[in-house]
């Protein structure tokens, strides 16, 4: 699937899109702690895992201290239970120093019918760095608990060089670095094999752009595949790229900002959709253009990092809520925790936002 700028031709600001406006001051989830980027450890089927009546889910975390964007390097993955009374902060899940990079990104977990746990995540940077780097490895945890000491942590999967350009920036920021992480663990009912879904980054005339690789396990490791979908010179950095099967289709979702755009803004920031007849396409997009849901023009920069769950519920966390989309973001602008849950209605190709899964702190937004 060639992504392209005629899909973002057809974008069109409409309440099946657009994502209710956050009102006041959502909850800190963890006290002292930013939280973004959330998702369920899952079953083997997807669906989120439950111990002692709660679902266990994952996200990062950081100390809610100086500029919003310095998270990034300090994030380590973190551990909670989600229960009828709200969530449970149940600590980090890998011991100091226990990861293979200087600090853990976005990505996925799954329990397995032994009772382990295989956490993929991306390793950023490498071990004790003077200095933060954007060096990317995708990387698998396996142990009976998240926590158990001494689990074994191995890069799985590299980018080839050819296909994916390797992500080994030593400078960057959001936007400007190649791309190989978030690492979404699936296993597609139609043949049974494991894959990951991996944001990658392919070159595009004198810079690079986003793309969605897909690899699948095999008795020798994990292997690349073709890219799913590349942003064809229109996007610069798709994130956090998953599958979920609805109604016997292939629903392939990811997010990306507004400033990720080539021009940038020519998009909003939100979650996009693509639908196949199998995991390996062709794909279309959803509502002609790929938009699922949109951030309102209120509030641009509200929401991000949306996750779409086999219930099709929809899980994202606050991050800047201004409404001048080119104020300087700062920490009061920053929310830093879980955003109200949405929910989704797909038909074939075509998705609508339904009511919000927490009205009370949402309002339709413009």
């Amino acid at each position: 699937m060639q992504w392209t700028r005629h899909h973002l031709d057809l974008i069109a600001e409409d309440a099946a899109t657009t994502a209710p406006l956050i009102l006041g001051s959502p909850p800190q989830i963890l006290p002292d702690l930013d939280l973004w980027d959330m998702w369920p450890v899952q079953e083997e089927d997807g669906s989120a895992s439950v111990h002692l009546g709660r679902e266990l889910w994952m996200g990062l975390s950081a100390p809610a201290t100086g500029h919003p964007e310095e998270r990034h390097d300090l994030a380590r993955i973190r551990l909670l239970a989600k229960g009828e009374d709200g969530w449970t902060d149940l600590g980090n899940v890998f011991a100091d120093g226990a990861s293979l990079g200087s600090r853990e990104w976005s990505g996925s977990a799954v329990r397995r019918s032994d009772g382990t746990i295989s956490v993929f995540y991306t390793a950023a940077g490498r071990r004790s760095e003077a200095r933060p780097t954007f060096v990317q490895r995708v990387v698998e945890s396996r142990s009976k608990l998240p926590q158990e000491p001494g689990a074994h942590h191995e890069e799985i999967v590299r980018s080839d060089g050819r296909t994916y350009l390797v992500a080994d920036d030593l400078e960057g920021g959001p936007g400007r670095i190649r791309a190989f992480r978030d690492p979404a663990w699936f296993r597609d009912p139609a043949d049974g094999r494991e894959y990951l879904l991996i944001a990658a980054s392919v070159a595009w005339r004198d810079r690079h752009m986003g793309a969605v690789a897909l690899a699948g396990a095999g008795p020798g490791g994990w292997s690349l595949g073709t890219p799913l979908l590349t942003a064809d010179g229109i996007n610069r950095e798709i994130e956090r790229p998953h599958v979920v099967v609805h109604e016997s289709s292939y629903y392939l979702f990811f997010c990306t900002q507004r400033h990720s755009f080539e021009p940038l803004g020519s998009a909003p920031t939100g979650l996009y959709g693509f639908v196949a007849p199998r995991l390996t396409g062709p794909y279309e997009p959803l509502n002609g253009s790929g938009l699922v849901i949109g951030n309102p023009s209120a509030q641009p920069d509200q929401a991000y990092a949306w996750m779409v769950l086999t219930d099709l519920r929809v899980v994202s966390f606050v991050n800047y809520r201004t409404t001048d989309a080119d104020a300087e973001l700062t920490r009061s602008h920053f929310g830093g925790t879980i955003a109200p849950f949405l929910r989704l209605t797909l038909n074939g190709t075509v998705s609508k936002l339904s009511a919000s899964v927490d009205a009370a702190r949402c309002s339709p937004g413009r």
